[in-house]
């Protein structure tokens, strides 16, 4: 488990990286269970396999520790703790209730390799992926022709090159909260320059990336 605390200007955010997934086994979300409600329980247990078990219990559980650090009464998953905008993106329910989307800011992603939890008191967001081959086709389709002549020119790194800039848009659209609604929307987001920060992180199997600031980005064009 690897935790830092980073942000601009004083402010702290939060960010908890697990990658022993080596532990994702039925066992291991048999001792989860009890830990959790019984509405998260049948959330987890939606899921068919182990691995959708297992992401599911152990990146609540890394949130659950994170925003009950410092907060004056501990975090539980009743309905009435919860708020959704309108693209279904989660938020903690503020102190004023005439705002919908007050902090507690969170985002959650998980691959093959590690889930990734971030916190902090503006809108956040995180995406982890595993190093893979890249598909020229994919390329084609979410990546502007800039990102698609840095990818090309990465030459032996191009795989990782390709999961860098996935994981920087993958992040922009979270924190912003709108979700990706087809693969063409990630041509158009511009995630320098606009106000805000991109941090990645890259590791030998997977890289993540985390954004956080004033996001206004979706549908500006490289």
């Amino acid at each position: 488990m690897q935790r830092q605390k980073c942000g601009p200007n004083g402010k702290e955010m939060e960010v908890v990286i697990f990658d022993d997934m080596s532990r994702c086994t039925a066992e291991e979300v048999a001792r989860m269970l009890p830990q959790v409600s019984a509405q998260r329980r049948e959330q987890a247990l939606r899921y068919k396999h182990v691995f959708g078990q297992f992401c599911c219990l152990k990146s609540w559980l890394m949130l659950k520790d994170l925003l009950n650090d410092d907060a004056a009464e501990p975090l539980n998953d009743a309905n009435d703790k919860w708020v959704y905008n309108e693209h279904g993106k989660p938020f903690i329910k503020g102190e004023d209730e005439r705002k919908k989307e007050e902090g507690p800011f969170f985002s959650i992603s998980h691959c093959k390799e590690g889930i990734a939890v971030a916190v902090d008191d503006q809108p956040i967001g995180i995406d982890i992926e595993s190093v893979r081959s890249a598909d020229e086709s994919l390329i084609e389709r979410t990546m502007c022709e800039e990102e698609r002549r840095m990818i090309h020119d990465a030459n032996d790194a191009r795989d990782r090159m390709f999961i860098r800039l996935w994981t920087q848009k993958e992040a922009v659209v979270k924190a912003v909260g709108t979700g990706i609604e087809s693969f063409e929307q990630l041509q158009g987001i511009r995630y320098q320059g606009l106000g805000f920060t991109i941090e990645t992180v890259e590791k030998e199997k997977y890289i993540y990336s985390i954004a956080y600031g004033e996001l206004h980005c979706i549908g500006t064009q490289v």
